[in-house]
């Protein structure tokens, strides 16, 4: 996936997008390369996408790695980041999965799933 966007709708906004990307592919029309993650309370947004988060997908993206790698990088505690983690993946950000160490053994990898996200609130 190329592109992610979080933000703010309504059930209805959720439900017209789904019709639309329902006419587009019973059309032979190619379907966005994105992914969209839609908050009814741009608050709910908010407690999600934390500066420390940013900062998380930010590294992630750039260098992959096991937990414990990029706890070390961002200089932060290695249970903490990993709750970070947990949430973006939650939220389909970041993915988890396990790649066998040279010699034995194995990891778990974390890796952004998209090359960018966009934030767009609309607070009425």
């Amino acid at each position: 996936m190329t592109k992610l966007i979080l933000k703010t709708g309504s059930e209805r906004d959720f439900f017209k997008r789904g019709r639309q990307l329902a006419q587009a592919a019973d059309q032979g029309k190619p379907l966005p390369d994105e992914r969209v993650l839609s908050f009814e309370d741009p608050n709910d947004m908010m407690k999600l996408v934390t500066e420390a988060r940013l900062t998380l997908f930010r590294a992630v993206k750039e260098t992959p790695g096991s937990i414990t790698e990029i706890a070390a990088r961002l200089r932060r505690d290695r249970s903490a980041v990993k709750r970070d983690i947990d949430e973006l993946e939650h939220a389909g950000l970041l993915s988890i999965a396990e790649k066998p160490l040279p010699g034995h053994g194995r990891m778990k990898e974390v890796r952004a799933t998209a090359k960018r996200f966009s934030l767009q609130a609309e607070v009425v």
